[in-house]
This record gives structure tokens, sequence and C-alpha cells, in this order.
């Protein structure tokens, strides 16, 4: 039997299997295993009619939608790298990213037209642009190198018809699994972002390691509100197309009562979340009125749910098996906590995850004994390839491990292990708040913060203090028309933190900054106005 090691092969083995399946849903339309292979064969003989070549970098600026997932398929099929770019990104960033990567082309929509136009006015190379949306819109500074993706599939209206159309149905191009298959840009509020260089070969075996602890099958159908800009939306679509799922693709999670009202029209088994989607479900008034009997698992990754939301949700969800996990886009994942043990390791993101081994190092390189802190060390096939044009912050992250041919990733993350092996989050390096000559971890005063009945949110750094190096200051989102004071909040920490971890500063806010993945922004919160005393 065929064994694909390409990521695009997945999906045509899929179309092979199951034609007519409900591949992907986006609102209204349902697109097919079968429509959605054929339309990417023609996009791709369309990218290599303009000029694509093997390696070439394309950039996918679009929301959520169908023609995003057509795009990157159909750039893997005609040889390239694709880029999935923020759907909300500015010009400024863009415009870094086309450079940096050196995009040859750029997938876009009419509506992001400005964005666009700007970025395109710092970018001197040469790089073709497929607009989807109205072409009338198109100025003609910009018009001579546009194409438009309706007319690309102008007069198509059957499978047949789409059949005659294409070529070479992607083959030929050469592609090996060690070839780059995407570059992900992480994002940076105060420095440039970085391109993780992700090989095919990387992208299966991560993906091949997720499906088989989430024990996916083809009966499972996916809810992803995730920007498929962020690994973990994106692998969405990947790990279904593996294992011939289907995907609900929504935007985002904007309007919360249409996408839980999918769980029940649809019949939704997975749905992965983020600690800030985890807070909304919980202040949700009506949530008893939804049914999601079907609903078999959640996953949480990105950063880890404070213990008072998991312990929520699971009574919230009794049937639902819930997955503390850990992650980071340069090996996608690490490591899972089996729902069952849940119970007794609340606060532990579990074990490496198969075919990967997370590693415990201190400054020496040195393993650690179980409960001694220190730097996380993975090794394994999930391991990307490293930063995209940055040798030396690439020889600091990646590096040669003791056996032959192997690359170590050095997380900048601190954890611990206790005897049985299972992981446990202290905090970044560069997180860690210095105070009174003590080295504090914010996980452990934002879990217990999430305790107090009343709080909603909470994110916790370090401020500058002269006395004290750092001081502890705790951000607070409080659910409608609560009373909680700041005394009250102080005097709870006094009776459950060491006295070196109470917040010396509490500030009420309507809302903590988020990043475009949906993650609380802390570099964003550093800037705040009055954090420097």
């Amino acid at each position: 039997m065929f064994n694909p090691t390409l990521v695009h092969e997945y999906l045509a083995l899929s179309a092979k299997k199951f034609p007519d399946k409900a591949a992907l849903i986006c609102g209204k339309e349902r697109w097919t295993y079968q429509s959605i292979d054929q339309y990417s064969d023609l996009l791709a003989d369309i990218l290599r009619d303009i000029g694509m070549k093997r390696h070439d970098r394309v950039a996918i600026f679009l929301d959520n939608s169908i023609e995003s997932v057509i795009s990157l398929y159909a750039v893997l099929k005609a040889g390239g790298t694709f880029v999935m770019v923020n759907n909300l990104i500015k010009a400024k960033k863009l415009s870094y990213i086309l450079q940096d990567c050196g995009a040859t082309m750029l997938i876009t929509q009419t509506n992001k037209l400005h964005v666009v136009s700007a970025a395109c006015n710092d970018f001197t190379n040469t790089c073709k642009i497929i607009w989807i949306g109205n072409s009338s819109s198109i100025p003609r500074t910009l018009s001579a190198c546009s194409l438009f993706w309706n007319e690309i599939f102008q007069n198509v209206n059957t499978m047949s018809e789409l059949s005659q159309k294409k070529k070479n149905n992607g083959a030929n191009c050469n592609i090996i699994a060690l070839d780059l298959a995407a570059l992900i840009y992480t994002s940076g509020s105060t420095a440039d972002p970085k391109g993780v260089m992700s090989s095919h070969h990387n992208m299966i075996s991560a993906a091949q390691s997720i499906i088989q602890y989430l024990k996916n099958t083809r009966k499972d159908i996916i809810l992803n509100v995730l920007p498929l800009s962020f690994d973990y939306g994106l692998y969405q679509i990947i790990m279904s197309f593996m294992f011939g799922g289907t995907v609900i693709l929504e935007k985002s999670f904007l309007y919360p009562i249409k996408v839980l009202e999918y769980i029940e029209k649809e019949k939704v088994t997975g749905f992965p979340i983020l600690p800030t989607i985890a807070a909304f479900l919980l202040k949700m008034q009506n949530l008893h009125k939804f049914n999601f009997s079907s609903l078999r698992y959640m996953t949480n990754t990105g950063s880890a749910l404070p213990e008072e939301h998991i312990r929520k949700l699971r009574a919230l969800f009794p049937h639902v098996k819930l997955y503390s996990m850990y992650g980071l886009t340069e090996c996608k994942r690490v490591s899972y906590l089996p729902p069952k043990e849940l119970d007794q390791r609340i606060s532990s993101v579990g074990k490496a995850m198969p075919n990967c081994e997370a590693l415990i190092f201190n400054d020496e390189g040195k393993e650690v004994k179980p409960r001694e802190v220190g730097e996380l060390v993975i090794r394994g096939a999930n391991v990307m390839c490293g930063y995209w044009h940055a040798p030396e912050l690439t020889a600091k992250t990646f590096r040669k491990g003791n056996h032959l041919g192997e690359t170590l990733l050095y997380t900048g993350d601190l954890f611990r292990k206790d005897e049985g092996g299972f992981l446990y989050f202290i905090g970044r390096k560069d997180d860690l708040i210095k105070t009174k000559g003590e080295r504090v971890g914010p996980k452990e005063i934002e879990n217990a913060l999430c305790e107090i009945k009343g709080i909603i949110e909470t994110a916790v750094i370090g401020v500058p203090d002269d006395i004290l190096g750092q001081a502890i200051k705790a951000f607070i989102v409080l659910e409608p028309e609560c009373g909680l004071t700041e005394k009250e909040i102080l005097k709870y920490c006094s009776d459950r933190l060491e006295i070196f971890m109470i917040p010396k500063y509490i500030e009420f806010v309507e809302e903590l900054p988020k990043t475009p993945n949906g993650k609380i922004d802390k570099k964003a919160l550093n800037r705040y106005p009055g954090n420097y005393k």
C-alpha cells in the first residue's frame, strides 16, 4: 500500500479513499476531498505556469477559508513552501515577512488591499499577486503583477471540467521529505518575527504522533476557530486530511453562539481551545442550552490552563476527555497529559508524546534529578530545521546532540519532572520574576488568583522596583458587577502563597491584550503606563 512521505500526498490519498466525503465545512460551503484535491491540482498548475519554481516561498494572506486551504496544498504540489500570514497583520510586519522569506508570490483577498498596497511600497522584489475578490478595486500600480482567483477557476462547474483543465496533477516536482513544506513565523511584539522552517518529514512526524494519542479516526469532526497562521490551527487541517476526518473551519471565536451551535448541528467530536476561549466559555450564562453530547475531546496548548479552569471545564463537560498539552512552534508538540491523570496531576502537561523525548538540563548541560528545575530540551523527528536566515539564533536554539545526526531543541522554558516522569511547566527563562532575591514563576501566582471567585482571567509580570529588583504586578479581569477588591485579593494570596510571591500591585482591566493567535500578550502588558513607579 502507498505510504505517503509528503504532506500533500495525504490529501491525494484521502481523496482516493473518501472522494465524496466532506473534508471541509466553511459556513454554508461543504467541500469534498475530491474537490479540494482537484482544485489544488489546478492551482498548482497555474502557479508553475506563472513562474513558480521548486523551493519558492509563497505567502498566503487570507482569512480562514476554503481558498486558504486550497492554496497551501497547491503550493506544496507545485514544489514550494507555503507561508501562512496572520490575517490581522499590519503592513509593516507583512512587508518584513515578504522580504525576509523572499516570497515570489502572494495569495490574498481584495479586502486586504490597503495592507498589501502599503506593504508592497517597501517590497522591492518582484512578487506576483493572486487576488480573491473584485478585480476592479485593484489599482494600476498593482494590476500589472496581478492574477485573479475567479479567472483561474472560470468555467469550472463540474469535476470532469476541472479534471480536463489539469495538466500533471502536481506530480514530477522531485519533492522529497527533507524539503521545506512551511515557514511558520512566530509572533514578535518587540522584535521581528522568526520564520521556523518545517520540512515535510517534520510536519508528518509531529502530526502522526498527535493523531496517535488523540486516537483520531475518519469519524472525527473537528471544530477549528484558530487562525491557520498559528500552527495549532494549521495542524487541525493537516492532521484531519491525514486520517480522513472533517474540519469545520471558522474565521474566529468572535461569534461564540454560532460556533457552539455547530457542535450540536454537525456532531463535532473534537474542539481545540486556548485559555482565552476557556475563560469565555466559563463566563457564559447559557452554556447549558447547547447539546455537547457528540463531543469526544477538547485540547489545550499555547499556554497552560489555570487549574481552576480545568476543574470547571471538567464539571461542565464530564463526558469529554480534556487533554492538557505543551508545545512550541519549533517542534510543534512535546507532551500531553492523558485525561485519566488529571485528578492526580492537574498542574502537569504530561509526558513526551510518541516518537519524542523530553529532557531537562541544568546550566552545565547535564540532566537534572526529579523535582529539580532546568531547561526543557527536546529530541525527535518533530524538531524543526531551524530559523530562516538566522544562523546565530538557530545555532543557539537548535544544537547538535550526542548521537549521530540528531538535533536537540533548547526551548528556553523551565520545567521539572516528578518521579513518574511527568512534566511541570515553571515558566519562560525570560519571564521569571527576580524579587527579594527569589526567582518566581508567574504561573503559580496566576493559578492561585484564578481560584478566587469572580476572577475571569489574570496575568502576572515583574516590573522594575528600586528595592525589590522586580515587583510582582497582577492584571485582573473580573466578572461583570463583581465587587471583589484589591484588599480581598491580597488577603487570599497571603493565605495561599509564600510572602515573596504576593503581588505588590493589582491592576483591574476590562480585558487582557492578546497576540494574533489568541494568547495573552505579556510583552504588551510590560509597556502599560504605570508599570514604572
